[in-house]
């Protein structure tokens, strides 16, 4: 008789390592086998479960054995099978019997680097703690001061503007028998006015069709019917055709990242354009992973996909840290920023991207000597990705309060202040406060904020979280179909549903503005660097951001 095999219990976990843990409930759940067929990482499975019971039933007390057979939904423990606490399951199920719960005690990252290869994830950082952000409050109030403002009823017009602003001196302009004449053979910087919110970058690929085409039929809306100039870059990877040679294209910013994936498309559309685009922005840098290159996982580059990118389908798509051929701004500057802007016929503002750094000020002063930059995009720490490694998520990076704020007294020191717009980014709006967020990032020096993670929250309903939970952006497997190409995902998504909600979210916000700048007698002009505006209650956040502190 063969012995029996030993089963080694010592070498596996238990459910208490595992970030979330599903509460089932057997007296509600009906079998219906929904929560296992929905779970995009297989965490529960039906199974069986044999149980030996000791019961006694006739009138004389004598026990015997039986075994009892039930039908259960059970947590898979498996590192690679973890709950992500997305609570898909919890959505499909008829008499609310499961639901995940968040272990704070788990020891999560010190199994799942398993075969030496680091976590990775998407999504946003693993930090629910207050940023500094939320921490600011608007202490300027007009009362008999200043001329304050009725919000509800004083016409607004907020606005700000992209694009090299000259200094009145420089504009070649001169009047002659009353006439405003503008001089030949100068240059002048192009300008777009735009609304202070933009969308920030998010490529066809990272997120699913109906997510991309529900924020691009949001902007439009916005733009054509709400008279609201928001803007969307379109993220690494080009755009559609179809919507290059479009009227909508001045909507979008195309972005050239280090992968120039989609350039030949954008390229060869050039001479079929109807119209320019709102702006070319060149990405250097991701503040969620900063000194990091792109990647859109194998499995995202379907067909679809690959047209536009023009590769292989199925084939990772990474980019490089940097632009290879260019090692320095000054040399991005001399080939990159100058040859997009000749493309255009000198029409269309060009700015660089760059994550949140010590070094933003270097780029800077760089970009402050040269003519032809529009700007600088500045990228927090706070930001949301689609596929990084979790030390880079949770460890790398500059904060955007204090970064935005050195970069903007820079420009004061050398007079260019309300000369080259500043774009900040990175966890605005990452507890919901938009308009506060992005009136506070104005107040520090910025002309504009860019928003990616809340967008996806607000309008697609995302299920991810800074606790960790969902985050499966790079995985192609997201269960609202939000960042996946899967069909049988993203058919989840209505795209004109995401449509509706871009709007309700931008038109709240306008409100919310309009609230905040309303005390301080600001109707058409933002009160871009009025840092006499905000308090705070830190003491070192007081000092840091040279602004009042109050308690």
């Amino acid at each position: 008789m063969e012995p029996a095999t030993r089963i080694d219990h010592n070498h596996k976990l238990t459910l208490r390592e595992l970030p979330y843990i599903i509460l089932w409930r057997e007296d509600r759940c009906t079998r219906c086998g929904k929560c296992t067929a929905v779970c995009p990482v297989k965490a529960v499975e039906p199974d069986v479960v044999s149980q030996r019971l000791v019961q006694s039933e006739d009138k004389v007390p004598v026990p015997s054995i039986v075994r009892s057979v039930s039908h259960v939904v059970k947590q898979v423990i498996d590192i690679d099978r973890y709950c992500t606490g997305c609570g898909i399951c919890t959505l499909v199920c008829p008499n609310d019997a499961i639901i995940p719960e968040h272990n704070p005690h788990n020891k999560f990252l010190f199994y799942k680097n398993k075969g030496g290869e680091p976590y990775r994830r998407g999504g946003r950082r693993n930090n629910p703690g207050i940023s500094t952000l939320d921490k600011l409050k608007f202490t300027r109030i007009s009362m008999l001061t200043d001329p304050a403002l009725d919000a509800g009823r004083h016409e607004f017009h907020i606005r700000t503007l992209l694009g090299r602003i000259l200094p009145s001196e420089h504009l070649p302009l001169k009047t002659e028998t009353g006439r405003l004449i503008t001089e030949k053979d100068v240059f002048i910087p192009p300008v777009r006015e735009i609304y202070p919110i933009m969308i920030g970058s998010m490529s066809v690929g990272a997120l699913s069709p109906p997510m991309w085409e529900g924020l691009a039929m949001g902007i439009t809306y916005l733009n054509e019917a709400e008279g609201m100039p928001v803007v969307m870059c379109s993220g690494e990877g080009g755009m559609p055709p179809r919507l290059l040679k479009s009227r909508f294209l001045k909507y979008f910013i195309l972005q050239i990242a280090s992968g120039y994936f989609g350039w030949d498309e954008i390229i060869h559309a050039l001479p079929y354009m109807k119209e320019d685009p709102a702006a070319i922005e060149i990405k250097y840098g991701q503040g969620a992973k900063p000194g990091d290159g792109g990647l859109l996982m194998s499995y995202k580059v379907l067909k679809l996909i690959a047209n536009i990118r023009g590769v292989p389908m199925f084939v990772d798509l990474a980019s490089p840290p940097t632009h290879q051929t260019k090692y320095s701004i000054e040399e991005s500057v001399a080939k990159m920023i100058q040859s997009m802007s000749m493309a255009w016929g000198f029409r269309v503002p060009v700015y660089p991207k760059i994550s949140g750094t010590k070094t933003a000020q270097a780029v800077l002063n760089n970009l402050a000597r040269n003519p032809y930059a529009a700007g600088l995009y500045i990228d927090g720490e706070d930001g949301g990705t689609g596929a990084a490694y979790n030390v880079s998520m949770d460890k790398m990076g500059h904060p955007i309060a204090s970064n935005l704020r050195d970069c903007y007294l820079d420009l004061v020191k050398q007079g260019k202040q309300n000369e080259l717009p500043l774009i900040a980014a990175g966890g605005v709006g990452k507890t919901g406060n938009l308009a506060a967020n992005t009136a506070a990032l104005i107040m520090l020096g910025a002309s504009a904020a860019a928003i990616g993670k809340y967008i996806m929250q607000a309008a697609a309903e995302c299920l991810g979280d800074e606790y960790n939970r969902c985050n499966l952006c790079n995985t192609g497997r997201c269960p609202r179909g939000i960042t996946t190409q899967d069909p049988k995902l993203y058919r989840r998504l209505d795209p004109e549903k995401v449509a509706e909600r871009v709007v309700e979210v931008f038109k709240s916000a306008d409100i919310e503005l309009r609230k905040i700048f309303a005390p301080m007698g600001r109707s058409t002009q933002l009160p871009i660097g009025m840092s006499d505006g905000l308090s705070v209650e830190d003491k070192a956040i007081a000092k840091r951001l040279q602004i009042s502190y109050a308690c």
